[in-house]
């Protein structure tokens, strides 16, 4: 989905006036943020495309982390993937199965005494991102046919690659 459709489904759900006012720009320009960027002059270079190109130029996912924050969310990069043919399904799936065994026992380690503390935490939520980063990894590796690929994703001591300085 690009940017602008992503604002105009967003704006389905509010009142672009109201945007408008509360941004403190003209009604205009939030309509121009919900249609494709055209040579014609149509559509109007949107808050998202800016906030990406910011990312792009600073290399620093740190924004996109904040708003998903902001969000009750939590950012989680998506593995890279340049699948090709050839099926190992079966280690794929084992290792899937390995990093779920592996968090629950780092959750079942640091309950022991009925109680988590901040590093415990910290820990296992380290330990779900890589399951996580992994299991994204799994999941386009079906979508494109190739598990051979799988091959490529950081192992989970490694965790997810990020690609900015911390």
């Amino acid at each position: 989905m690009e940017s602008h459709e992503v604002l105009r489904q967003a704006f389905s759900k509010t009142s672009p006036k109201a945007v408008a006012a509360d941004l403190g720009v003209s009604l205009s320009l939030v309509y121009k943020w919900a249609e494709k960027q055209s040579e014609d002059g149509s559509g109007s270079r949107n808050p998202l495309d800016r906030l990406m190109k910011i990312v792009e130029l600073s290399g620093d996912c740190k924004i996109v982390e904040w708003l998903c924050q902001q969000s009750g969310g939590y950012f989680v990069r998506n593995p890279e993937s340049s699948c090709e043919q050839g099926y190992e399904v079966l280690p794929a799936t084992n290792e899937i199965v390995g990093q779920f065994s592996g968090l629950l026992q780092r959750i079942s380690t640091a309950a022991l005494d009925h109680s988590i503390n901040a590093q415990e935490a910290k820990e296992i939520r380290e330990c779900w991102d890589k399951l996580k980063s992994y299991a994204e990894g799994f999941v386009r590796c079906c979508e494109e046919g190739d598990f051979e690929q799988l091959l490529h994703i950081p192992p989970p001591s490694e965790g997810p690659k990020r690609y900015y300085s911390a």
